[in-house]
């Protein structure tokens, strides 16, 4: 299915486990230091650097772009790793998540409290996802280099549905059907 971004929270809804979709649209990178400095910041009574509403997060540090190319490699980072932020950017109007791997079970909880969903990347395809992103501009935290907030475009990024707004999990569902 080809999704236009920001999402709505219609189109969130109709999105099910193990739906395969292409984005297309403006995305944020944001990591665990990144996470940290707008948990700090909104600790001492700041705004997010960045407008969170609708928007997906893509738990991503590129590598810088080799000449001639608008970006480097880059894979979708363990998701897990921000899971203690996740309740946090849903607050903050965060609609979707794009990452790698299992994570927390409050996570799925909080997907279907607040309407959202945890997007799966592929892992270990990091220059056919390079060629996907077609312009990168850093917009927050420039000092964390990698890890900084990135503001990207998409085109049609390919990512699994890894758990839905009713809190259905991917993993749950599909790897039992594959052991004895």
């Amino acid at each position: 299915m080809e999704l236009t971004l920001p999402l709505t929270k219609e189109q969130v809804k109709i999105l099910k486990v193990g739906d395969v979709a292409y984005l297309t649209g403006y995305v944020y990178t944001c990591r665990d230091a990144a996470h940290k400095k707008i948990q700090e910041a909104l600790e001492r009574g700041e705004k997010s650097p960045v407008d969170w509403q609708d928007q997906l997060v893509y738990y991503a540090g590129p590598c810088p772009a080799k000449p001639g190319k608008v970006f480097g490699s880059n894979g979708p980072t363990t998701a897990a790793r921000m899971d203690p932020f996740v309740e946090m950017m849903f607050q903050q109007g965060m609609i979707a998540m794009l990452g790698k791997g299992d994570r927390a079970e409050y996570v799925a909880d909080l997907c279907k409290q607040y309407g959202g969903v945890s997007f799966l990347g592929i892992g270990g395809a990091s220059a056919i996802n390079a060629d996907r992103v077609k312009s990168v501009e850093i917009v927050a935290y420039g000092e964390l280099g990698t890890e900084s907030i990135k503001k990207l475009y998409f085109d049609r990024y390919r990512v699994i549905v890894g758990i839905d707004t009713e809190g259905n999990v991917l993993q749950q569902q599909e790897v039992p059907k594959y052991k004895r």
